[in-house]
């Protein structure tokens, strides 16, 4: 794992990941307190994946930030190699995020701040700050904290000492 973490575009402190694991290492940035599961699967072009803080990914989980040109009408699929801007957005995760084990994500996905991915999901479109989604595609099961309480979360986040 240590000599793998200079390969990834970028990587804060306390970053753990399964060097076992499949990455397009150089559209990958990592903040501080990551920690990405065995078995992932994390691949972009270079649109990239973006992690925040505080993130922790279950086993097998698997991100795309790519796709493929399938619109070139008398070529196949596997010949062309030239990408549309649509083909490759980035994926990005806020801080406190969760994804569960076999979960996907796929391109132009943001997943916000404290939000939790069920395992199993697939996750095709933005998911909202403290939302807990799940399914086929991924939609939003409940949130986890209700306004007044996102706020409170946040000021003893910031500041453990208020009650």
């Amino acid at each position: 794992m240590i000599l793998l973490k200079p390969l990834f575009k970028k990587y804060g402190k306390n970053f753990i990941f399964d060097p076992n694991g499949v990455y397009s290492y150089r559209t990958i940035q990592v903040g501080d307190d990551v920690f990405i599961g065995p078995g992932a699967t994390l691949s972009a072009s270079e649109s990239g994946i973006v992690f925040g803080n505080k993130i922790m990914l279950g086993p097998n989980v698997t991100m795309m930030g790519g796709d493929h040109n399938v619109m070139e009408i008398g070529r196949y699929m596997y010949d062309v190699v030239e990408k549309k801007p649509e083909n490759d957005i980035r994926i990005v995760v806020e801080d406190d995020v969760w994804i569960g084990s076999g979960a996907t994500v796929l391109k132009g996905v943001t997943l916000g701040e404290g939000s939790i991915v069920a395992a199993g999901a697939v996750v095709n479109k933005d998911v909202p700050p403290y939302a807990i989604v799940g399914g086929i595609p991924a939609k939003v099961l409940k949130m986890r904290f209700t306004e007044q309480e996102i706020i409170m979360h946040k000021k003893r986040i910031d500041n453990p000492n208020v009650s």
